[in-house]
C-alpha cells in the first residue's frame, strides 16, 4: 500500500486493508481503476461515468469488474445491483450535478448494510478563494453547477439510515507538509502551478464519510 494514499481512501484501510471488497467509484476517469487497485489489490472495482473516454485506457478497463455508462442526473440506476457494494466513492462529482442530493439517495441503495460512503465536493468557502488555473475558486470550473454543504449532505445521509463517521473541511496534513515539493514538481510537469495543489491549505473541499446502518 502506498505510503500516502489519496484522502478519499484514507479511512478505508481500517475496514478493508487486507480483504476483498466491492467498490463503486462514481466518476471513473483519470485511470482511477488502475490507481485504486494499486492501493487495494483485493478491491473489486466497479465504475460509473457518463463516458468511457475520460483518461482511461485498455489497462484501466481490464482492472474493472464492471463499468456503468450513464448520465447520473437521470436517476436511472436499475442496472446497478442493490445491497451489493461495500464502499461507494463520490469524489468531486455532486458539484457537477444540479440534483446531486437525489443522486446520492439513489446510489446509497446499492450499499450493503455496514457499507461505507465517501463524498467530497468544493465547499461554500471555495467561492471566496482566488482564481487559479486548474481550479482554486468554485467558479474556475464552468461545469460546476451547484454548491453543497456538510449540513445538507449530512441530512440526506441521515434520512437514508446512515451514521456520519467523519465530516468537515478537507485539510489532509500529508498534502500540506509536502506542499513545497508538490509546487516544484507540478511546475516542472505543467509549467504552471495547478490550483488543486492548494486545496488542503486553503480549505477548498468538504467531505463526509458515513456508514449504512
Amino acid at each position: 500500500m502506498a505510503l500516502i494514499i489519496p484522502h478519499k481512501f484514507r479511512f478505508l484501510p481500517d475496514s478493508f486493508k487486507n480483504q476483498e471488497f466491492n467498490l463503486l467509484d462514481v466518476g471513473a476517469g483519470s485511470h482511477s481503476a488502475t490507481k485504486t487497485q494499486s492501493i487495494f489489490p483485493k478491491c473489486n472495482y466497479y465504475g460509473i461515468d457518463i463516458t468511457k473516454e475520460y483518461e482511461n485506457d485498455e489497462n484501466d478497463f481490464k482492472a474493472m469488474k464492471g463499468f456503468y455508462q450513464m448520465d447520473l442526473t437521470k436517476l436511472q440506476f436499475d442496472e446497478i445491483p442493490d445491497s451489493f457494494f461495500d464502499v461507494i466513492i463520490m469524489s468531486h462529482i455532486i458539484e457537477h450535478l444540479f440534483n446531486g442530493d437525489m443522486v446520492i439517495e439513489g446510489l446509497v441503495k446499492k450499499l450493503k448494510k455496514g457499507g461505507k460512503i465517501y463524498i467530497e465536493y468544493p465547499g461554500e468557502k471555495s467561492t471566496k478563494l482566488p482564481s487559479m488555473k486548474r481550479t482554486l475558486n468554485f467558479y474556475d470550473d464552468p461545469t460546476h453547477v451547484r454548491i453543497y454543504s456538510v449540513p445538507e449532505i449530512s441530512k440526506v445521509l441521515e434520512n437514508n439510515n446512515f451514521t456520519i463517521l467523519k465530516k468537515g473541511t478537507r485539510r489532509y496534513w500529508p498534502y500540506i507538509v509536502l506542499l513545497p515539493i508538490t509546487i516544484v514538481t507540478e511546475f516542472i510537469k505543467y509549467k504552471f502551478i495547478p490550483g488543486g495543489v492548494f486545496w488542503d491549505l486553503m480549505g477548498f473541499a468538504e467531505f463526509l464519510y458515513a456508514e449504512k446502518k
